[in-house]
């Protein structure tokens, strides 16, 4: 039981509960991590849910005047965040916002982590010059993962340049470097790029905590795979490659994006549950 629980019963008949947390107006930016790719749900808006959505839904809870707007689009790299999200992003007035930016960049040729971080610290600077508490996000350690763990020495001085930033303009870090959960594979999309729902979850009980706000999420730890005999792993590894590796290079090779003619799936800021959208409750899974 959570210590939001335990207050809760603890509490006197006609004594008015403490806020969970102090924001009323949550805006996330971003790319396809924040958009909420590999998480599936058709009720959601754009057909995706992740973890912005999920933390949203638990700070909302019991908030009737909590805003939430989710500016991210799957493909931007850091400067078409900065350019195309963080203005309309301060007109809505956040009171908490969230960036992850920059990992679309790192997996380029020749991409500079720390010309990156230059550019994402002037535009937390912005964020934070707002009266934002602004939560930045760290790569995920990927020396596991396809494709991703080549650039795994960039993120790593990435990583460390955005905890320089963080402290100098008094930012918040969601440090998901340390999430040794993230390895597993059922924490992975088929596509092997991006986070599984279950991934997803896991990251909003990261996030939640991060803002120590009390929450009643519980990680949902996954069995390990059974061992698999290398010729079927191969077999695995090949369906893989033609159906997700061979079109994001060739995407790369035309300059293309998956999220070309794509818009934010809540483009304005209102309340996390709209019409069709559920009751308020928080979902655990």
């Amino acid at each position: 039981m959570s210590e939001f629980s335990d207050a809760e019963e603890s509490r006197q008949p006609g004594t008015v509960a403490p806020p969970r947390h102090p924001w009323n107006r949550y805006i996330a930016i971003g790319d396809s991590f924040t958009e909420g790719i590999g998480d599936p749900e058709p009720n959601s808006p754009g057909g995706h849910r992740g973890w912005a959505d999920r933390v949203a839904e638990d700070l909302s809870r019991g908030r009737d005047d909590f805003k939430y707007a989710n500016l991210a689009i799957r493909g931007r790299l850091l400067q078409q965040i900065i350019d195309g999200q963080l203005e309309p992003a301060l007109a809505l007035k956040p009171d908490l916002i969230s960036i992850s930016a920059g990992g679309n960049d790192l997996i380029r040729p020749g991409s500079d982590p720390d010309h990156l971080a230059e550019r994402l610290d002037a535009a937390v600077g912005r964020m934070s010059a707002a009266g934002a508490t602004v939560l930045l996000f760290n790569g995920p350690d990927i020396r596991d993962t396809p494709v991703l763990g080549m650039v795994r020495g960039r993120v790593a001085v990435y990583n460390e340049n955005l905890r320089t930033i963080a402290l100098r303009h008094d930012a918040v870090v969601a440090d998901m470097w340390s999430m040794r959960q993230l390895r597993d594979p059922q924490m992975w999309s088929p596509d092997r790029l991006h986070f599984s729902p279950l991934g997803h979850h896991n990251i909003a009980i990261m996030v939640l905590d991060t803002l120590n706000v009390p929450h009643e999420l519980l990680p949902m730890l996954p069995k390990p795979l059974p061992v698999q005999k290398w010729q079927a792993a191969r077999a695995e590894d090949l369906v893989w490659a033609r159906e997700f590796l061979f079109p994001w290079v060739l995407r790369r090779l035309r300059h293309r994006s998956s999220g070309d003619g794509m818009s934010a799936k809540r483009p304005t800021a209102g309340p996390v549950f709209g019409p069709g959208l559920g009751t308020g409750l928080p979902l655990s899974h």
